[in-house]
């Protein structure tokens, strides 16, 4: 009676000529590294093989029911008998979601680093201080002044930001107050029209302070209103350019050098799935979708409009804006597009001289057209690190926080047991000590527990969506 499977050059996926011997009637188990080749193995190999054999076995009318999978690259397998699989269940994985996340050890750090973190600027990488109401002048002045003509500037108290509630009471004491109106969320409301919020949903009051014509001899009048909306808005103010720039200032956090404020420090400002914390470009995601050039020239050895450019290439418009192009900057698009020097494929692609290149019309394409014609371009795109965070998720003044020199992107890139072994390095001040004490204690705890069960290879930053589902 044969005893064992025997398994001899296994090449399937990332297998590289694996032999092995599985006792038979007995439980084998296959661990190893994520993408060391398990389920390759077991799958796709073994069961693979013995699924194949037993339904060659069966006439070919049975057979066009069942579906049969590839044959496996392997020299030979022996002792195996019919084989059944049970089908593996994994969780949704959110592309948001990290191994940081999945284990709550990213929650413990957004609570350390919103408890004890230095704020440094963003701009300077230098710690920030509180900034006073001369300063928040001085800089609005000096923005104003970036202007050709007098500027019309509109001062506000950001009362409530990204809080659910209906804040009823709170818009009745303003009007008591004598402020007469309200932004909220983004749009302008009279404090004396009834006002209904959701109070499930999140939402944005900026009580309007001051409006008025910036113009010399009115500093007195902006200082003063600059104390009013922070003393609503427990030390921030927004200022706002009517039809410009708009900016928030704080009393409480600043640089001296350049004069860049940020928001006041929360947990959420190291939150990838808040607004308050994700970096506003790819929203948190860490990469964005774009056009790839490898993709949507499909046939780089022919011309682009004929049968070298995928979407578009039949689209008179593009034909006729690309030809206008081509003819102002002297490119011959008659000739296979690989044949064009880099600098006539780069203008084509990205634009130059007013042109705006078939990348930028491709994304207008994206924009304005049908869901389904949208679903067609995003064959032609491919996911790229996000150049705004450089693939940390976080806003610029979230991944300026710093706790004992580390920003929370930098701990959460480092493998398992490089980060434990950091953590234990870390030494409290008495201050530090009797706010997160217990948070480095969990941490360290969380973090030893993912060492001992042998993932301390892994990264709290890697995505979930790239772990084996063993």
């Amino acid at each position: 009676m044969i005893k064992s499977i025997s398994v001899h050059g296994a090449r399937m996926h990332n297998l590289k000529n694996v032999s092995v011997e599985i006792p038979r009637n007995t439980l084998t188990v296959i661990t190893g590294l994520s993408g060391s080749g398990k389920s390759s193995l077991a799958f796709d190999t073994i069961y693979a093989e013995g699924q194949r054999r037993y339904v060659e076995t069966l006439s070919p009318y049975a057979r066009q029911f069942l579906d049969q999978m590839e044959r496996p690259e392997v020299d030979s397998i022996d002792g195996l008998s019919p084989a059944i699989s049970i089908e593996q269940k994994t969780t949704n994985r959110s592309p948001r979601s990290t191994v940081g996340t999945i284990t709550e050890i990213y929650d413990y750090l957004r609570l350390l680093w919103s408890s004890i973190g230095v704020p440094h600027c963003p701009n300077c990488a230098i710690p920030i201080r509180k900034q006073s109401t001369q300063q928040i002048l001085e800089q609005i002045l000096a923005l104003a002044a970036k202007e050709k003509d007098p500027t019309r500037i509109m001062i506000l108290a950001p009362v409530a930001r990204g809080r659910k509630g209906e804040y009823r009471k709170e818009l009745e004491k303003y009007a008591r107050a004598g402020f007469v109106r309200a932004r909220i969320d983004g749009t302008l409301r009279s404090l004396d029209e009834e006002i209904l919020l959701d109070k499930r949903k999140n939402h944005t009051i900026e009580v309007v302070v001051d409006r008025l014509l910036l113009k010399p001899g009115l500093e007195k009048r902006v200082e003063a209103s600059i104390e009013t909306a922070t003393k609503l808005a427990n030390g921030l103010v927004t200022v706002a350019l009517v039809g410009g720039e708009e900016r928030l200032y704080s009393q409480k956090l600043a640089c001296p050098d350049c004069g860049e404020s940020v928001p006041e420090i929360e947990p959420r400002s190291f939150s990838f799935n808040s607004p308050y914390g994700a970096c506003e470009a790819c929203h948190g995601l860490g990469s964005m979708w774009s056009f790839d050039p490898d993709k949507f020239i499909v046939d780089p050895e022919r011309p682009l409009f004929d049968g070298g450019l995928g979407p578009g290439g039949t689209s008179t418009l593009m034909q006729q804006a690309v030809g206008e192009a081509a003819r102002r900057l002297k490119i011959d698009i008659s000739r296979p597009f690989a044949e064009l020097d880099r600098k006539s494929r780069e203008a084509l692609l990205y634009g130059q001289a007013g042109w705006p290149g078939i990348v930028k019309l491709l994304e207008k394409a994206l924009d304005e057209y049908s869901d389904g014609y949208k679903e067609y371009l995003l064959e032609y795109m491919s996911a790229a690190v996000c150049e705004a965070c450089g693939g940390q998720r976080l806003r610029p003044s979230s991944l300026a926080v710093r706790v004992k020199g580390w920003s929370i992107a930098e701990f959460t890139a480092l493998p398992v047991v490089k980060a434990l072994a950091v953590s234990r390095e870390w030494i409290l001040t008495e201050r530090e000590a009797q706010v997160a004490a217990r948070i480095v204690e969990e941490i360290r705890n969380r973090l030893e527990f993912l060492t001992q069960v042998g993932l301390d290879y892994l990264s709290l930053d890697r995505s979930a969506a790239t772990l084996s589902g063993g």
